[in-house]
């Protein structure tokens, strides 16, 4: 009597070997379903499962990022971010954000690495101090207010980028008498595959902090803009340093471009995703993302809006004056774990 093992379940070619399921190139085989059966019930209650059956969604031949370009008007958004700050107290809501969720993903999903929000600090008021194991960018849109970072207060104006090293006390507040906007940039989508994230709550709703300006954490618009208009190129790009100059961190970090009137970038593609916001000016990018349809995204200043990985772009500046974009991108992540793919812009 032959044994009823798994490997008997699988259909043996007529010279005695047993049929190689993936073709040339990684591909699999059409027919590898229908010839090659296994009792998948079986399989179930060992927790084993055919690789072969799904070898082309593990190891696709062209990048498959889930994100689909997508962009965040100002015009339409900021309403709904002043009636949350209307309605909503901040002891009812830790941090007022409004989260930008990628229409073809869930939250904290901006991009497939990079989770994207709007916050709103009204004045007089506090974000209660905090640390968490996320790194975060802060993008400063309109108003002014202040950042405090492990005692460190930092004044926060437009333009102006301010990080929050992991782990690292901190709260907001708004001292000045209109509310203060800015766009959040965090590492969150990474813990939903390596689940340890944690926050933990100061006993006050401040850290104690001294005024610190110059601030290591702080990367303030003035100088980022004179060293773009410097470059005597109608595209110029920056890229945000800590002061020993390596990326803002290992995970996520931050490049400014200048787009001259009329100009077109030449067409890049890069390995990383992108969350943009326009600064100043106005025009259009045209992504040719790897698995969807190509998009032209019309942009103003205020507006957001995401590229995702390995993307073909093409920025256009159709207005008459200079136009400005910051971009928070995850080629941090990618160079860390390897993934950088040699050639990328």
């Amino acid at each position: 009597m032959t044994e009823n093992t798994a490997a008997n379940n699988i259909e043996s070619r007529s010279d005695g070997h047993t049929a190689e399921p993936v073709a040339k190139g990684g591909k699999l085989n059409e027919n590898v379903n229908n010839r090659y059966t296994m009792d998948g019930d079986i399989l179930a209650c060992h927790h084993l499962e055919p690789l072969w059956l799904k070898m082309n969604a593990m190891v696709p031949p062209t990048p498959n990022p889930v994100a689909s370009p997508h962009i965040w008007r100002y015009e339409e958004t900021l309403p709904h971010l002043l009636e949350a700050g209307r309605t909503v107290p901040p002891e009812a809501a830790e941090r007022r954000v409004l989260m930008l969720v990628n229409p073809k993903m869930e939250s904290p999903y901006t991009t497939d690495t990079i989770y994207g929000g709007l916050q709103l600090v009204n004045p007089g008021e506090t974000a209660p101090a905090h640390r968490h194991i996320a790194f975060a960018i802060r993008f400063i849109i309109e108003g002014e207010g202040f950042t405090a970072v492990e005692g460190k207060k930092i004044p926060l104006k437009r333009g102006d980028v301010v990080v929050t090293p992991t782990w690292h006390w901190h709260d907001h507040g708004n001292e000045s008498d209109a509310p203060v906007i800015w766009l959040d940039a965090l590492n969150l989508p990474l813990f939903r595959f390596a689940r340890v994230h944690i926050a933990e709550g100061y006993r006050e709703s401040r850290y104690p902090s001294t005024l610190c300006t110059p601030c290591e954490w702080s990367h303030p618009w003035e100088g980022v803009e004179k060293s773009l208009n410097s470059q005597e190129t109608p595209h110029a790009v920056y890229r945000y340093a800590t002061k020993d100059g390596q990326p803002l961190s290992t995970t996520l970090s931050v490049q400014a471009e200048k787009i001259d009137s009329g100009h077109s970038t030449r067409e890049t593609q890069d390995v990383a995703s992108f969350l943009v916001h326009c600064y100043s000016g106005e025009g259009e990018t045209i992504i040719d993302p790897p698995n969807g349809e190509k998009r032209v995204l019309d942009w103003t200043a205020k507006d957001t809006f995401v590229i995702p990985a390995y993307s073909k772009v093409v920025h256009v500046n159709k207005g008459s004056s200079r136009a400005y974009l910051v971009l928070v991108h995850d080629r941090p992540l990618l160079n860390s774990l390897g993934l950088y793919k040699p050639g990328s812009i």
